[in-house]
């Protein structure tokens, strides 16, 4: 499902217009990215918690040269499922 099919599918059982789904969902986005941004956790009951995760420096290789490179460390955004997600996947 692509962000399109997710509006349609949004508007349908919301009983809203496409164009008022889409900024829903693209509001719903942007407070998502700017509480992360804050390395806050967004925990939605039910399906998951959206968190930042760290991810250590490491040791890699450049693919052409072979040679070993460094790669920083780095903050990712990560998701855990909740009880409702997992149970209604299974």
């Amino acid at each position: 499902m692509n962000k399109t099919e997710l509006i349609d599918a949004i508007a349908a059982r919301a009983g809203v217009t496409k164009a008022m789904a889409g900024k829903v969902l693209d509001a719903t986005t942007a407070a998502i990215m700017a509480t992360l941004k804050n390395e806050e956790d967004v925990t939605l009951v039910g399906f998951g918690t959206f968190y930042v995760g760290e991810r250590a420096a490491r040791t890699g290789r450049n693919p052409r040269t072979g040679k070993a490179i460094k790669i920083a460390a780095a903050k990712t955004p990560r998701f855990r499922a909740g009880k409702g997600l997992k149970e209604a996947v299974q």
